[in-house]
C-alpha cells in the first residue's frame, strides 16, 4: 500500500492492511496505529543488528494473550502493520527520506505512526516528518523517551545524524518539552546542555527511588505526547541484545508502571528501538514486544 514498503510477517492481533481505507480520517479521535518496521542500524557505534528488530519483536508479539490480566482488559484496539521500510543500508539520509515519505502517507490516513526500528536515529525521522505534516504542531508536543543514554551530543565521531546525537536533533526541531527517563550514561557535554536547557531528566536511580513521584509526574502532562523507547533502558539482564548495553538499568515492572501512567494522554506517534536481537524467544524481543502491548493497552 505504501511506496516505500515491504511485506513481512505481521505484528500479533493486527489486521490486514487491505481492510483500511487509504482516505481513513479518525471521526471519534480514537488513536488508530500504523506499525511500520524501520530494520536499519546504519550509525550504531557497538553492537550491530538492530536491523533485525522488527522482524524479531513481531515474532515475539505472538506469545501474548489478547486479555491483559493486571489491567482486566482484553485489547480492542485498532493496529495495522504495514511491514518494513525499504531501507538504504549505510545510507542515513537516503533510509531518512523514505521513512518520512512513508510516515507521512501513515500520518495522511489519521493513523499514529508506531515504528519498530531499527537504530536510535531513525526517531529523528519520524518527528520530522510529523513536524512537516499540517495537522500536528510540534511546539505542542511533548516528547518522552527512556533511554540508558543521553542521546544529547552535537555531533558523534564527526557525524550530525546518529544514535548518539537524536535527541538533540530533536531539540533542535523545538518540541513543547522533552523528559527522559532511565538515564545512566552520558558525556559531560551532554549533561551541560541538558542542565542549561533545562530538560527534565531522570536517572535509573531516581526510577528507584522516586518512582511514585515520576508517575504523579507524567500524569500532569497537559497536550500530545510522542513516546520514544530504547531498549537499552533496561537493564542488560533483562535486555542484552541491544545497540550498546548499559548496567544498573530499570526492570520490566517499573517500565510498565510508568507506561501505565500514561493513559488518557493523546499519543501522536511511538517507536520502540534498538532491538538487536537475531533469535526467536530472546528476551530483548520480548520485553519490547511487552511495551508495545503495554502502550496499545492504554487506549
Amino acid at each position: 500500500m505504501l511506496f516505500y514498503t515491504e511485506n513481512v510477517l505481521k505484528f500479533a492481533f493486527s489486521i490486514e492492511t487491505s481492510a483500511i481505507d487509504t482516505e481513513l480520517h479518525n471521526p471519534d479521535d480514537k488513536n488508530i496505529f500504523g506499525i511500520l518496521g524501520v530494520p536499519f542500524d546504519g550509525t550504531t557505534s557497538y553492537m550491530p543488528g538492530a536491523r533485525f528488530g522488527p522482524r524479531s519483536v513481531r515474532e515475539a508479539s505472538y506469545n501474548f494473550e489478547r486479555y491483559n490480566l493486571f489491567l482486566d482488559k482484553t485489547l480492542n484496539t485498532e493496529v495495522y502493520d504495514f511491514g518494513d521500510l525499504e531501507v538504504v543500508h549505510g545510507n542515513f539520509k537516503k533510509t531518512c527520506l523514505n521513512l518520512k515519505t512513508t510516515i507521512s502517507e501513515i500520518l495522511d490516513m489519521g493513523l499514529v505512526p508506531l515504528t519498530i526500528g531499527g537504530d536510535h536515529s531513525i526517531s529523528y525521522c519520524i518527528l520530522k516528518a510529523m513536524e512537516e505534516n499540517d495537522g500536528l504542531n510540534l511546539q505542542n508536543i511533548t516528547i518522552i523517551y527512556f533511554d540508558a543514554h543521553m542521546d544529547l551530543r552535537n555531533l558523534y565521531m564527526g557525524d550530525k545524524y546518529s544514535h548518539a546525537t537524536v535527541m538533540h536533533r530533536i531539540f533542535d526541531m523545538d518540541p513543547k518539552d522533552m523528559i527522559q527517563i532511565g538515564v545512566r550514561s552520558s558525556s559531560e557535554e551532554e549533561v551541560t546542555f541538558a542542565r542549561e536547557k533545562n530538560l527534565s531528566i531522570y536517572t535509573s536511580y531516581d526510577v528507584d527511588e522516586k518512582l511514585e513521584e515520576i508517575i504523579t509526574f507524567l500524569k500532569n502532562i497537559k497536550g500530545p505526547i510522542y513516546l520514544s523507547i530504547d531498549i537499552d533502558v533496561l537493564d542488560p539482564a533483562y535486555a542484552p541484545s541491544v545497540g550498546t548495553p548499559s548496567s544498573c538499568g530499570l526492570n520490566p515492572k517499573q517500565v510498565e508502571k510508568l507506561i501505565y501512567s500514561l493513559k488518557g494522554k493523546k499519543i501522536v506517534g511511538f517507536d520502540i528501538v534498538e532491538v538487536s536481537s537475531t533469535s526467536i524467544g530472546d528476551i530483548t524481543s520480548l520485553n519490547a514486544a511487552k511495551i508495545i502491548y503495554d502502550v496499545l493497552f492504554l487506549q
